[in-house]
């Protein structure tokens, strides 16, 4: 399929702003931020203000409209993330696992009562599909919902969701056992749960390797109530809902990491001019100028893969756009290359800075820390290397 993904001079433009946006409100400050373990929410009520949350939603919504698109959210999470990755991944989050399931998957009354204030930053919304056991696995879900007197009763547990348990969380849609099909196979659903839900608990927050400002906790529902309208889309189209929310998921963190190469880059380029052992810049020798131009490599196919994934995505239902399934392949292309590369561009960065990189006052050693997650969130590589294989054509398991 021939399709151009280099971005428009709007898109650059947007670009700009965004980063200087993300050098203003959130570079001097992340560094404490990450130390504290500190979720900022004005913050995040300025890209709120910015427009950052609505740029994939309607203008009737609050929305950018026909003003954004899906590679304007990927740029601005790589702008963000090239500063912070948690502040990366909580925009991403809010928007993909946030905001994109009752965009996509919700009635008019749904959107009506939670789309605007997710879309101007007032509040946030989480995902609820990962178990102790069912992650990969989503078949071995074992939260239920019981559908009695009108109402969906909801037991078990999630973890590892992100935006859940914040001070403005609004709500969290999780996936359920509804019932079983046959062959005894669950019949997954998808509940909206408003985070006041009796019986609903954002348990404490996980202490994490990386992404210290980003808010993440495991849940836990007894006997939880909520209304029977609160069914997102139809029963039992739960497993086929959040395949489509993850698919576009991977491509956002394809941006996140680009984010992450694209600060790694900068800062051993900027290290390499100015450290000097034997009486020269470090970056005379070619053992460091080398690994540097290594991450160079390594951002532009990670770019080229990544925007050529959104543009993919942008161009869905047109005459002329992809299919579902070479978007699919597109995204774990781009998820699997790109979230490998930022590991690895964090342990080149690491190296360059010597015994520097090892200390917490420097960015690198928080990229360092952040990017593994970067290989396991929303489909590990392996699954991204069984998705990649499955599309072209080979019966893997």
């Amino acid at each position: 399929m021939s399709l151009s993904y280099e971005l428009s001079r709007e898109h650059e433009e947007f670009r700009k702003s965004v980063r200087d946006f993300a050098e203003k409100e959130i570079a001097p400050h992340v560094a404490q931020w990450d130390i504290d373990h500190h979720f900022p929410v004005d913050v995040v009520h300025k890209m709120g203000q910015l427009g950052l949350f609505g740029l994939t939603a309607p203008e009737e919504f609050g929305g950018m409209g026909e003003d954004g698109d899906f590679t304007s959210l990927c740029v601005a999470i790589e702008e963000i993330g090239r500063v912070d990755q948690s502040m990366g991944i909580t925009l991403e989050a809010a928007v993909g696992l946030g905001i994109n399931p009752i965009l996509t998957f919700g009635d008019d009354e749904q959107k009506q009562q939670w789309l605007p204030d997710l879309v101007a930053g007032n509040t946030l919304a989480g995902f609820g599909l990962t178990e102790a056991g069912a992650g990969s696995d989503a078949s071995a879900t074992r939260t239920r919902a019981e559908l009695v007197n009108g109402e969906w009763v909801v037991n078990g547990s999630k973890q590892f969701i992100t935006n859940s348990g914040s001070e403005i969380t609004s709500l969290v849609t999780v996936t359920a056992r509804t019932g079983e099909r046959e062959g005894g196979r669950p019949e997954l659903s998808t509940i909206i749960m408003p985070s006041d839900t009796p019986g609903f608990t954002a348990e404490p927050p996980y202490h994490k390797l990386g992404w210290h400002i980003s808010d993440t906790h495991p849940l836990t529902f007894e006997d939880a109530h909520v209304p029977e309208g609160n069914l997102l889309g139809e029963r039992g189209r739960g497993y086929a809902q959040f395949l489509a929310t993850l698919d576009d998921g991977r491509v956002a963190i394809a941006a996140l990491a680009v984010g992450c190469i694209q600060a790694c880059l900068d800062a051993c380029v900027d290290y390499a001019g100015e450290r000097q052992t034997f009486g020269v810049p470090i970056g005379r020798k070619q053992g460091v100028a080398f690994q540097i131009a290594d991450l160079e490599v390594m951002l532009h196919a990670s770019r080229a893969l990544t925007y050529r994934a959104a543009a993919m995505k942008d161009a869905m239902g047109t005459p002329t756009g992809p299919s579902t399934k070479d978007f699919k392949q597109a995204a774990a292309v781009a998820k699997l290359y790109t979230s490998e590369s930022a590991v690895t561009a964090t342990r080149i960065a690491t190296q360059v800075f010597g015994g520097y990189g090892f200390m917490e006052e420097y960015p690198v050693a928080r990229f360092y820390r952040d990017a593994k997650i970067l290989e396991i969130g929303e489909g590990t590589s392996e699954v991204q290397r069984m998705l990649i294989a499955r599309g072209l054509g080979l019966p893997v398991e």
